[in-house]
């Protein structure tokens, strides 16, 4: 536990945030499987769509600071090849 008033109200603080940002990044988790899983399903149509909502969320989540905007780079980056690979 801590002993200081300022390390009880970094707690606090770190609680409230982590509340915050964690439907963010559940969110963002649920649109990439559901990316991953129609573009493993083969259609590209409905892939496309998914895609474009998991690049969306990605971009959200960056915006406002709930994940790097590096990471969030990467993982649109590892979606959209994934999804050309299938489609070609």
């Amino acid at each position: 536990m801590a002993n200081t008033k300022s390390a009880l109200k970094a707690i606090r603080v770190s609680e409230r945030r982590r509340r915050r940002n964690q439907p963010i990044r559940s969110s963002v988790k649920t649109a990439v499987r559901k990316a991953v899983t129609s573009i493993g399903a083969g259609n590209v149509e409905t892939a496309q769509q998914a895609v474009v909502n998991a690049v969306s969320q990605l971009d959200k989540a960056a915006t406002k600071g709930v994940i790097h905007w590096r990471n969030a780079a990467r993982r649109k980056s590892r979606l959209m090849r994934r999804l050309n690979k299938a489609a070609g």
